[in-house]
């Protein structure tokens, strides 16, 4: 099944396709984990080619997806839209890093540890971004407002090919490290995940596959990277980590009328967005 292409199509609003996509090098960059075989494919640590679970976009129906697009547009609650602003306000690591914090000091872990798991999952993330990004040049995929051209989106469209969505991926992964390391917490950090993919779909900047395949591949590398961070050891041959099992329910579900980290980003946008949102 054939697609509209993101370099192909102007976003609404505009005259002219992208032609300042967002890092479209960064699928060449250093990995920490995950390694490349000499034909280009995603190896492990033993140097075992990755399958990656995402879908072809050849087999996804994109006029569907547009058609959830426009029905969503419809029905958005006060609350998704302060979820798309929530998690669209920059970048996907601005709240989901201050939650590792929140984490890391409400079960009070110590300096060399907090470094650690902080180091980990970075790490982590840009070894899924490296990923994601190399599947968006590769698909080139069109974003929703692309598709239409009277769509006016909630936030602004980002300057990249919409699949996989990068901030579900990111979420995905972070789920999986997070979720690792604090293990007592993992039904509120799946909830948090799933809010940040969702999150996406109504700000109206991505179809809602982008958000669920980029769940899955978000999960599915974390996996694999936990599945490398067990077999480390100190020199007394013990696992480094000693993930807290002990709940002590961690306040990170976020106010979602305030930033984590408030600045005041620019509000221009070339695209059409809604007025009342500008």
């Amino acid at each position: 099944m054939s697609y509209e292409k993101w370099s192909e199509l102007p976003y609404a609003g505009e005259r002219t396709p992208p032609r300042n996509g967002e890092e479209p090098l960064a699928s060449s960059w250093t990995l920490n984990y995950l390694n490349r075989d000499t034909e280009g494919s995603y190896v492990d640590a033993d140097g075992k080619k990755i399958n990656l679970t995402i879908k072809d976009p050849h087999q996804i129906n994109w006029e569907q997806q547009l058609k959830k697009v426009l029905d969503a547009e419809q029905q958005l609650s006060e609350e998704d839209k302060l979820l798309a602003t929530y998690w669209g306000t920059g970048v996907p690591t601005k709240q989901i890093t201050p939650m590792m914090d929140i984490l890391i000091d409400t079960y009070g872990v110590t300096a060399a540890r907090a470094a650690r798991m902080l180091a980990v999952m970075h790490s982590a993330l840009n070894d899924a971004f490296v990923v994601t990004w190399d599947l968006k040049y590769e698909w080139d995929v069109a974003r929703p407002n692309q598709l239409n051209q009277e769509l006016e989106t909630l936030l602004c469209t980002p300057r990249h090919p919409s699949y996989p969505s990068g901030h579900a991926v990111i979420a995905g992964c972070s789920e999986v490290m997070m979720s690792y390391f604090f293990p007592a917490e993992r039904h509120k950090i799946k909830k948090l995940a799933e809010d940040c993919a969702d999150s996406r779909l109504y700000a109206l900047v991505h179809f809602p596959v982008d958000n669920s395949e980029g769940l899955r591949l978000g999960r599915q590398i974390g996996d694999l990277i936990i599945k490398e961070i067990r077999k480390q050891k100190d020199e007394n041959l013990r696992p480094i980590d000693k993930p807290y099992t002990r709940s002590k329910r961690a306040k990170i579900l976020p106010d979602l009328n305030s930033q984590a980290i408030p600045f005041n980003f620019p509000s221009n946008c070339s695209s059409l967005v809604r007025k009342e949102e500008q």
